[in-house]
């Protein structure tokens, strides 16, 4: 399936994003030993099970990739030009081995390019929720969108 394009967003257009991911201890190991982040609350059992979590934490940045990934598929696969920036992060909750990802989209601005009539620009607010429908996460990303040839 497509990307949309940029007419085919709307604010306060909400997608609910079928792909759901469940996290597993080898996914955060293997994230975090790859982008060498050495935090034992990610890597080391022992440490973690001192504190307040109990167990280990998967760590913050693979839970933004995959809270952005999974939203790919039903708003810009194909059809944008790239990202322009995220903010607004926040992490209200952690995510555990075991915890499942679920992905909302709302659109929250849509405009069109000042330079540039082949594009525009939008502004996604990703929310990411565990099974227990719990926010883990949400960021908002600005995107550079091709517009759909008339």
């Amino acid at each position: 399936m497509p990307g949309l394009y940029l007419q085919e967003f709307s604010p306060g257009q909400v997608i609910q994003h079928e792909l759901r991911r469940t996290i597993t201890e080898s996914d955060n190991m293997l994230f975090s030993n790859m982008t060498l982040n050495p935090q034992p609350l990610h890597i080391d059992f022992d440490f973690a099970a001192k504190t307040e979590w109990g167990k280990p934490l998967v760590n913050s940045l693979f839970t933004l990739g995959l809270l952005i990934g999974i939203s790919v598929n039903d708003t810009t696969i194909g059809t944008t030009i790239g990202n322009l920036g995220m903010t607004d992060v926040v992490f209200p909750h952690p995510m555990f081995h075991g915890d499942t990802l679920r992905v909302e989209t709302e659109i929250i601005s849509v405009r069109e390019s000042k330079s540039k009539n082949d594009r525009g620009i939008v502004e996604f607010e990703h929310r990411g929720y565990n099974q227990d429908n719990v926010l883990v996460a949400s960021c908002r990303r600005q995107a550079m969108m091709r517009k759909k040839a008339v």
